[in-house]
C-alpha cells in the first residue's frame, strides 16, 4: 500500500504508521523522511482523514470502530466488516456509488479472488443479466500470507539453495509436514483453499456471499471451488456465467473489453498479471450447453489489484468526492 501510494502519487500531507506492539519504534521511509511506527492498540487517531487497515479481522473488529469515532475513514482489508449490511463493499469500477451509504465511518475491501473477476463479471451482466455462476479458483500460496510464500520456497529447494526436481511420481521427495496448507504445495495442487466452514471453506463462502453484495444480486446462484496452486503471485479464475439472455461470444467479448480495470487477451496468466494494475481476461466463449451462458478465465494480482491497490482506489474516489 505504501509504493502504490507513492507511485499514484496520491495527496498525502502527512502519514502516520501503526502497528502490533512487536513493531513499535521501527523506522519505515515515506517520500524521502523516516516514519517511526506507533502502538496501534493505544494511538491517537485524531486528525487523520484515511486509515488504511491491513491488521486482520480480529485486531480490525476492535479498533476499526475506536478509529472511526475519531474521525477518520477505515479502509478495512480483512474481512471482519464485508458482510455488515452498514459497511459497503466495494470495487470502485463496479460499485463506487455504494461508499456514498457509510454509516459506520468503515469501507471493506473485497476478498482478493472476488476482486479480480468482479468488473468482467459486471460487464457480463450489465450485457445479458447474470442468473448462475460456476467458479473454479487457482489461487497463489501468497494468498496465504507471508507463511504460504515460505512454505512454497522451501519445498522447492533443498538445503544448499538447490532447486528440487519432482520425480515424475513424486514419490521420491519428502517436503516434510506442511504447516500453512493441508499437504505439499510445490508440484501440487490442493483442491481446498482457506479453512473447512462447513462442507465449504471461508475462501468459498467469501466469493458467494462478497459477488451477490458488490453485484447487487442477492439472489444469484453460486458454486465454487477454491483450489491453491504452486504459484507466488496472481490468483486465477475459471467462470461459467449463465446468463437471462443469450450472447454471441463476439458480444460476450466486446463487453467485457469496454470493463474498466480489464484487459482481454488471448492466454491470461498470473505470470502475466503480476505487477499489472488491471486484470488480464481470455477464452472467452460460449458455452455450448442448452442455457444461454459464457464462460471465461481471469488472472489478476492478488496483491496489487486483489487488495493493495483496490484499497487505494477507494480512497482516490474519497478524496475525488472531497475535491
Amino acid at each position: 500500500m505504501r509504493t502504490i501510494l507513492a507511485e499514484r502519487n496520491f495527496p498525502v500531507d502527512n502519514i502516520r504508521y501503526f502497528a502490533s506492539p512487536r513493531s513499535v519504534g521501527k523506522v519505515l521511509p515515506w517520500n524521502g523522511y523516516d516514519v517511526t511506527v506507533e502502538d496501534a492498540s493505544s494511538g491517537n487517531y485524531s486528525g487523520i482523514d484515511i486509515a488504511l487497515f491491513s491488521a486482520g479481522a480480529t485486531a480490525s473488529t476492535e479498533l476499526a470502530p475506536k478509529v472511526a469515532a475519531q474521525g477518520a475513514i477505515v479502509i478495512d482489508n480483512s474481512s471482519a466488516w464485508r458482510m455488515d449490511p452498514d459497511v459497503p463493499l466495494v470495487v470502485p469500477e463496479v460499485n463506487g456509488g455504494a461508499l456514498a451509504d457509510m454509516r459506520k465511518g468503515i469501507i471493506a475491501n473485497p476478498n482478493c479472488t472476488t476482486i479480480v473477476t468482479m468488473s468482467a463479471l459486471k460487464a457480463l451482466d450489465s450485457a445479458g443479466g447474470l442468473k448462475k455462476l460456476v467458479v473454479s479458483t487457482y489461487q497463489a500460496v501468497s494468498g496465504a500470507g507471508l507463511a504460504g510464500v515460505n512454505e512454497l520456497a522451501d519445498q522447492l529447494s533443498n538445503k544448499e539453495g538447490q532447486l528440487v526436481w519432482l520425480a515424475y511420481d513424486g514419490r521420491s521427495v519428502d517436503f516434510g509436514r506442511p504447516s500453512a496448507f493441508v499437504g505439499p504445495i510445490a508440484g501440487n495442487v490442493l483442491p481446498i483453499a482457506g479453512t473447512l466452514v462447513d462442507e465449504e471453506t471461508n475462501e468459498e463462502h467469501k466469493f458467494r456471499n462478497e459477488s451477490r453484495k458488490i453485484l447487487e444480486l442477492p439472489n444469484l446462484e453460486v458454486s465454487v471451488t477454491c483450489v491453491r496452486v504452486p504459484v507466488f503471485t496472481g490468483h486465477s479464475v475459471s467462470i461459467y456465467a449463465e446468463l437471462d439472455n443469450a450472447l454471441t461470444t463476439a458480444e460476450a467479448t466486446a463487453a467485457i473489453s469496454k470493463a474498466p480495470g480489464v484487459r482481454v487477451v488471448d492466454i491470461p496468466t498470473p505470470l502475466d498479471s503480476t505487477g499489472r494494475d488491471f486484470c488480464l481476461v481470455g477464452r472467452i466463449r460460449k458455452d455450448p450447453g442448452l442455457r444461454p451462458a459464457i464462460s471465461f478465465f481471469v488472472s489478476g494480482d492478488n496483491l496489487r489489484k486483489g487488495a493493495a491497490l483496490n484499497a487505494i482506489q477507494i480512497a482516490e474516489s474519497i478524496v475525488a468526492e472531497r475535491v
